[in-house]
């Protein structure tokens, strides 16, 4: 009896948080998992360790999202590795926190290269390669509707990353291609937790109505379903997993 071919998934920012957790996730729905990371390659193959531990199939790929050489290496693995690219998931961010007034271009432009630049770069790589039925899945921010003081940089870099979603669905019409984005609120990751207090992590657990911190898990969910079966008539959205927070 001949097999269905094994789906590939590419994720990046997959060696730590909600990226390694969205890629566990999508082993277990049956995908090869192309593990991208920007520069910690210990993390990234103890990710791949994990997946392969559990019976599934993944590869460790370093790029920087922000870099189309780069992008444009991990997509030829993929498809040198597992012969096609059915979902990509842009994980990948960063979130130094920073008040307009004082005016550091230099994180400004970091931000904007990693979250916005690199959507773009990934987006567009992935709208030229994915195959029909496939997914397109990119991260925003449930935080864009608090507008919090020093998030200024990395909400208008992930309210560019909702401008790009909408517009790339469009852009794919006829080729059965779903692009959506997932906004979490506040989830326990390293990069959540990095530089806040205990008493602010207390207060920020009980925003949403479920006073609880999101865990990587609860989005890896998310990703789940809009690349899985059921998520196919989900397109040109943003699913906000947020536990109520905004």
């Amino acid at each position: 009896m001949a097999h269905a071919p094994v789906k590939c998934a590419i994720v990046t920012g997959a060696s730590g948080g909600i990226g390694r957790a969205v890629a566990r996730r999508l082993s277990r729905d049956g995908f090869s998992v192309v593990v991208s990371y920007a520069g910690n390659a210990a993390k990234a193959e103890e990710a791949v360790a994990e997946i392969t531990a559990a019976g599934g199939r993944g590869i460790a790929v370093r790029a920087d999202v922000a870099n189309a050489t780069d992008v444009d290496r991990l997509f030829k693995e993929a498809v040198d590795t597992f012969g096609t690219i059915d979902v990509v998931v842009n994980c990948a961010g960063i979130m130094p926190l920073r008040p307009i007034a004082g005016g550091d271009l230099e994180v400004f432009d970091k931000v904007i290269a990693t979250n916005l630049r690199g959507a773009f770069v990934v987006l567009g790589q992935a709208a030229r390669q994915v195959s029909a039925g496939g997914r397109i899945i990119a991260f925003s921010t449930s935080v864009i509707a608090k507008a919090f003081p020093t998030y200024g940089p990395y909400i208008a870099s992930k309210a560019g990353v909702e401008g790009l979603v909408h517009v790339l669905a469009n852009e794919l019409r006829g080729r059965n291609i779903t692009v959506n984005a997932v906004a979490p609120g506040p989830v326990a990751t390293e990069l959540f937790l990095s530089g806040k207090t205990d008493a602010q992590i207390e207060q920020m657990s009980k925003l949403p109505p479920l006073e609880r911190l999101g865990q990587p898990e609860d989005i890896a969910s998310v990703v789940s379903f809009l690349a899985g079966p059921d998520g196919g008539w989900v397109n040109g959205q943003i699913l906000r997993a947020n536990g109520g927070f905004a």
